[in-house]
């Protein structure tokens, strides 16, 4: 009877439970932050992509008429390839100089957007989030047949 009840109380089998419980608790903090960093990965990634795209097409465009639209469109899918959207206003396209035709121009291309940590509660008014920036500058040719020629004085065509 006493060998029975030494058997019942050893520490047989309890290493199994003690890893299984260990491993469970410190692998769900491990595969969280995981999820995390490649959630900000994909939009770096996207956000990069996007800016890259939507500068060529507002410089090959000739940066008239319709090159804010079709570098928004660029940008967009660029986005969508990530999964991603692009909300207007998102795309900030600024030019070195009044016209952004001038030969010789830098145009720079911006997205600013606010990426959501997966899998938290929202705090207060808005969820967390982290800030992903992405910037890309092109430069109009200088010799390109409806480029604005530069003001005087100017060196980016020289």
């Amino acid at each position: 009877m006493r060998r029975r009840l030494r058997r019942l109380r050893g520490d047989d089998g309890n290493a199994i439970v003690e890893f299984s419980f260990l491993g469970v608790l410190l692998l769900v903090p491990l595969v969280y932050a995981i999820l995390i960093v490649l959630q900000i990965q994909k939009s770096s990634y996207a956000v990069t992509a996007a800016t890259r795209e939507a500068g060529r097409v507002f410089v090959t465009e000739g940066a008239h008429g319709s090159a804010y639209d079709r570098a928004f469109e660029a940008a967009r899918i660029a986005m969508r390839d990530q999964g991603l959207d692009l909300m207007p206003g998102q795309l900030v396209i600024t030019c070195q100089f009044s016209d952004c035709a001038t030969a010789g121009g830098a145009i720079h291309i911006r997205i600013d957007r606010d990426v959501a940590l997966p899998l938290l509660p929202t705090l207060g008014q808005s969820t967390p989030s982290v800030a992903v920036h992405g910037r890309h500058d092109e430069v109009l040719d200088c010799f390109g047949s409806d480029a604005v020629p530069p003001p005087p004085g100017s060196t980016t065509c020289e």
